[in-house]
C-alpha cells in the first residue's frame, strides 16, 4: 500500500487553516501535519475585539470541535517549527518533533513591529496580536486608568476601542504621521474620522514621535521628541506589523531586503517544494496586510500542487470596516489625484460623514473613493470599479442618491457580469451564488453560506449577497419571502398576526408554536418589539430578551453607567421641573446635558441608584421619556405663536397634545415628531418620522423623514387639515407603520421599499384603498389607553427593584470600576 504525499503547514493562523480546508474539499490523497504556535486551533483574528465583548476563545474558532481529527489532518499545538532541513525535507519543532514532507506550506503570518525605545521592556507594555495578549490587556486594565495606542492605523483604533471597552477613563491614539490610517484614507477622511473619535472620547495625537517610555519599573509616561509628554498607565504598540520570515532565513531561502519570503506567482519560495502564504509571503515586493489575500494565495498552493492552472498576480486591498461604530471604507485607487482623475467630494461634518469618488477624466467610469461615517453603499461602489461599469449620467447620484428617489439605471447588483467578485475572502462569483440559487434551490443566507462559503470571513459581503439571492429569486418567478431569521419561517408582519389571532403573551410561547431552536440575537428583540406594540406589557417582563438598554430603562454609556431621560413633552418645563431635575443631579452626582430632541438628559447613575432616581423625578410630575426604546422619543416644537410674530398656530400645545398621545408606544425602530408654527420650520419637523407644519388654513402632515447618517426629506401626506383628521391620520399612519414593518426599519426605509411608493401609502392612510382604517384607529387607541410609565411600575414593585444592582450576593455596592467625570465646568475650574 503507498502511503500518501505528505504536506507540512507551519502555521495554525486563519490563512493556515483556510489552505487545510481548501485543500480537503478539493482531495483527500495527502496527509496533512499542521504546526501551530499557540494553545489553540486557528481563530478568527479579524474579530478579535469581539472577545472584550463577551465572545469566548471557542466563539472565535475557525473550526468546530473535531475538525482536524474528523478530516485526518495531524495537529501540533503549542509546537512551533524551528528549522528546516531542505535535503532531507524534515521539519523539526520545538518539542523535539521531526517531521518528514513532500511540500512545505510555511503560513507562519507576522508579528507585531515593537520600536526600539527606551524603557519598552517595563510592565504596562502589551501588543494586540492574539488572545493571550488581550487576556494580558484585560487583567492589567482592570487597574489603570489612563491608557494610550501607538499607531493610528487599522489595527491601532481596534486596540483604542478595546481599551474603551475596558473602560479605560482616559485614552489616547499616538500616531507618527500627520493623519490616521495613512495607508488608507486621505487628509479630509482623516479629519472626519478623527472628529468623530473625539466625540467617543478619544484623544488623538498626530504628528508625535516618541522619545522614552518613562517609569520606575511600569510604565508612568510618555516623553516625545518635540519634549512634551504623557502620563498613563498602560501602553498597547501596534505601530504595524513584521513579517515572520526568521525560519526561512535560517534554511537558506530567499527574503526581501525588508522581510518577507520571497515567493512566485503560484507562491513557490526560492525551493519549488516549499511554498509561503499570508503575512509571511512578500510578491512582487509587496507584504499583503489583510486577510483575503492570504486566502487566495492558499487556493493558489491548492491549484499548484493539484496541478492545476491558477496563479496570484495581486489583489484589490480594497476594504471596509466598522471602527468603534464608524464606517471606514477605501476601494480601488482612494489616492489618484488631479490631473489623472476627476474627483467629487461631499463632506458632512454636522451628521460626520465624508465621501469621496475618483472617476475618470472622461466620466466613464469609476476608479477608486473613500467613505467616512457612511459605508452602505461601499459594496456596489467596489463592483463599479472591478467590472469597469459605465457610470450614470450623474456620477455624483453613486454617493448623494439619485435625484428624486429613484434607483440609478443599472447600478443593481443583478446588472454585474457573472463573474464579478462578491466575496472576495472566499472568491465568490456572482455566477456561483446564481446558480446556487436557480439550480440547487437556495433560498437562504445561511444556505448560500454554507454552499459557497459567500459572506463567512469578515462578512461585508453580506448586503450584496442577500441582493443577489432575491434579485435571482425575483427573476426566477419565485416568491421571496421576507422571513424574521433561521428559527421564524415568517415576516414580521405574518408572526405579528399569528401571536395577534392566538393571544401569545411571551417568546417562549411564540417559538414554541411558531419557531424552531433556541433563537437568536435577531429574533429575541424583534418578538420583543412585536409583544410590546400588541399588548403593551411591562417591557422588564420580557428581560432575558431584550437588550441592556430595555432591560434596565435607560441607556447604557461607556464606563458603565447609565443615562435617565425624563419625558418633557414639547420641550415645555416649569421651574419647579427644572429645579427638581438639578437637585436629584446634584445629589446623584450626574452629568446634565440638553438634548437636540428639547429634553435634559441625566448621565452617570450607578444601576443601583435608578429606581431612586426615578421615584424622586415622578414625585416631581415627571415620566420615563423612553430614550431607551424602541418608541417615540420625542416631539419637538417651536415657541410657536405664542411667542414668535411668525408663528401661525400654537405649536407648543399641538406638540404636548400629540407627545402624551403616542408615548410610551413601541414600534420597529425608535420615532420623532415634529411640529412647526409656520414655514420657517424652526422645529425640522421635515427631518422627523412624522411632521406637522401649521398654514394659515390649518395643519400640513409631513411623513417618513429621517435624520442620521442618511438624512431623508419627509413627504407631503395631507395638506391645510385640522387637528381632529390630522390626528386620525396620524393614528392610521403609524398603527400601519407598527403592524407592517420590517425589524428595526425607520418610517423612512419602510417608505423607500414600499411598492407604490407615497401613492400607495396616501390610498392606504386618506382613501382607506385596504378597508382597514377603522380598525388601526381601534388598535392605536387601545395602546394610548393603556400607557404605563415604566419606571413607575418599578418604583412601585419591590420584586422588579430587586433587578436594579451590581452585585446579586451585595445588592447595597456599587461597581467600583465605575465612576462620574465631572462637568466642564469643574474641570476648567481645576485647571485654572
Amino acid at each position: 500500500m503507498n502511503k500518501k504525499p505528505i504536506i507540512v503547514v507551519a502555521g495554525n493562523g486563519m490563512v493556515g487553516y483556510k489552505f487545510c480546508e481548501k485543500l480537503i474539499s478539493k482531495t483527500t490523497d495527502y496527509q496533512v501535519v499542521v504546526f501551530g504556535e499557540e494553545p489553540r486551533p486557528a481563530y478568527d483574528r479579524v474579530h478579535l475585539s469581539e472577545y472584550f465583548n463577551g465572545k469566548t476563545a471557542e466563539d472565535l474558532s475557525m473550526s468546530p470541535s473535531g475538525w482536524y481529527e474528523a478530516n485526518n489532518i495531524q495537529l501540533h499545538l503549542n509546537d512551533v517549527v524551528q528549522e528546516i532541513n531542505r535535503t532531507e525535507k524534515t521539519v523539526h519543532s520545538l518539542k523535539g518533533t521531526v517531521q518528514k514532507y513532500d511540500y512545505l506550506v510555511l503560513a507562519t503570518g507576522s508579528s507585531a513591529f515593537v520600536p526600539d525605545i527606551p524603557g519598552i521592556e517595563k510592565d504596562g507594555v502589551f501588543v494586540y496580536r492574539t488572545i493571550e495578549d488581550l487576556e494580558l490587556i484585560s487583567n492589567y486594565a482592570a487597574k489603570s486608568r489612563n491608557g494610550a495606542v501607538m499607531g493610528g492605523g487599522l489595527l491601532g483604533l481596534e486596540a483604542a476601542k478595546a481599551l474603551l471597552d475596558l473602560g479605560i477613563k482616559e485614552t489616547h491614539v499616538i500616531e507618527f504621521a500627520p493623519r490616521l490610517m495613512p495607508r488608507q484614507i486621505d487628509q479630509p477622511g482623516s479629519a472626519m474620522l478623527q472628529m468623530k473619535l473625539k466625540e467617543l472620547g478619544l484623544h488623538i495625537h498626530l504628528n508625535k514621535s516618541t522619545a522614552k517610555i518613562a517609569g520606575d519599573g511600569k510604565i508612568e509616561a510618555l516623553e516625545f521628541t518635540d519634549e512634551t509628554s504623557l502620563a498613563v498607565d498602560m501602553l498597547v504598540i501596534s505601530a504595524g506589523i513584521r513579517p515572520r520570515d526568521e525560519l526561512a532565513k535560517l534554511s537558506g531561502l530567499e527574503v526581501g531586503t525588508r522581510g518577507g519570503i520571497v515567493v512566485n506567482d503560484y507562491m513557490q519560495t526560492s525551493d519549488d517544494d516549499i511554498f509561503a502564504i499570508g503575512e509571511c509571503a512578500l510578491h512582487s515586493g509587496m507584504i499583503y496586510g489583510l486577510v483575503a489575500p492570504g486566502y487566495e494565495m492558499a487556493d493558489v498552493v491548492v491549484a499548484k500542487i493539484l496541478d492545476s492552472d491558477k496563479s496570484f498576480t495581486g489583489f484589490d486591498m480594497s476594504t471596509k470596516l466598522k471602527l468603534i461604530g464608524i464606517d471606514v471604507a477605501s476601494f480601488g485607487d482612494p489616492f489618484i489625484n488631479n490631473p489623472d482623475c476627476k474627483i467629487i467630494a461631499f463632506e458632512d461634518t454636522n451628521k460626520g460623514i465624508y465621501k469621496r469618488i475618483n472617476i475618470s477624466n472622461d466620466g466613464k467610469n469609476l476608479l477608486g473613493g473613500i467613505l467616512i461615517g457612511d459605508a452602505d453603499d461601499y459594496n456596489i461602489l467596489l463592483q463599479n470599479v472591478k467590472n469597469r461599469i459605465t457610470l450614470p449620467e450623474n456620477p455624483e447620484d453613486l454617493i448623494l442618491g439619485a435625484r428624486g428617489g429613484a434607483a440609478t439605471e443599472g447600478s443593481g447588483v443583478m446588472s454585474l457580469p457573472d463573474d464579478a467578485m462578491i466575496c472576495s475572502c472566499e472568491s465568490v462569483s456572482k455566477g456561483a451564488i446564481c446558480d446556487a440559487v436557480k439550480l440547487d434551490n437556495i433560498t437562504s443566507l445561511d444556505g448560500i453560506k454554507k454552499c459557497t462559503k459567500a459572506g463567512t470571513c469578515c462578512g461585508g459581503c453580506v448586503p450584496l449577497v442577500k441582493d443577489l439571492i432575491n434579485g435571482t429569486m425575483k427573476e426566477s418567478g419565485l416568491y421571496v419571502k421576507n422571513v424574521l431569521c433561521e428559527h421564524f419561517d415568517y415576516s414580521r408582519q405574518e408572526l405579528m398576526d399569528l401571536i395577534r389571532m392566538n393571544n401569545v403573551r411571551s417568546y417562549d410561547e411564540a417559538l414554541d408554536h411558531y419557531g424552531k431552536g433556541d433563537g437568536c440575537e435577531t429574533c429575541k428583540p424583534a418578538v420583543a418589539s412585536i409583544l410590546s406594540s400588541l399588548w403593551n406589557d411591562l417591557i422588564v417582563k420580557q428581560a432575558p430578551i431584550q437588550d441592556s438598554n430595555d432591560r434596565y430603562l435607560a441607556n447604557i454609556q461607556k464606563g458603565g453607567t447609565y443615562s435617565v431621560v425624563p419625558r418633557i413633552p414639547g420641550g415645555e418645563i416649569t421651574p419647579d421641573k427644572l429645579i427638581a431635575i438639578g437637585q436629584v443631579a446634584k445629589k446623584y452626582n450626574l452629568y446634565t446635558k440638553i438634548t437636540g430632541g428639547q429634553r435634559i438628559d441625566l448621565f452617570g447613575a450607578h444601576v443601583n441608584d435608578l429606581p431612586a432616581i426615578w421615584e424622586e423625578l415622578i414625585e416631581a410630575g415627571f415620566e420615563s421619556g423612553h430614550a431607551y426604546g424602541k418608541s417615540l422619543r420625542t416631539v419637538k416644537s417651536c415657541v410657536g405663536s405664542t411667542w414668535c410674530r411668525f408663528g401661525l398656530h400654537d405649536s407648543v400645545s399641538f406638540a404636548i397634545e400629540i407627545e402624551e398621545r403616542y408615548k410610551g408606544i413601541r414600534s420597529p425602530h425608535k420615532l420623532k415628531g415634529g411640529v412647526s408654527g409656520c414655514i420657517r420650520e424652526c422645529a425640522e419637523a421635515q427631518a422627523k418620522d412624522f411632521g406637522i407644519i401649521a398654514t394659515d388654513k390649518g395643519w400640513n402632515l409631513y411623513v417618513c423623514g429621517n435624520g442620521g447618517s442618511k438624512p431623508q426629506h419627509a413627504l407631503l401626506l395631507a395638506s391645510d387639515i385640522d387637528k381632529e383628521t390630522l390626528v386620525k391620520y396620524l393614528d392610521r399612519f403609524l398603527m400601519f407603520y407598527i403592524k407592517t414593518a420590517d425589524p428595526l426599519a425607520r418610517t423612512a426605509t419602510w417608505l423607500n421599499k414600499m411598492e407604490g411608493g407615497l401613492s400607495y401609502l396616501k390610498n392606504v392612510i386618506i382613501n382607506d384603498s385596504l378597508g382597514i382604517c377603522e380598525q388601526l384607529e381601534e388598535e392605536m387607541q387601545g395602546l394610548v389607553d393603556s400607557f404605563h410609565c415604566e419606571w413607575k411600575e418599578v418604583v412601585q414593585n419591590e420584586e422588579l427593584r430587586k433587578r436594579f444592582v451590581h452585585f446579586v450576593n451585595a445588592p447595597e455596592e456599587k461597581d467600583p470600576s465605575v465612576d462620574f467625570d465631572p462637568m466642564r465646568d469643574q474641570v476648567k475650574a481645576k485647571e485654572w
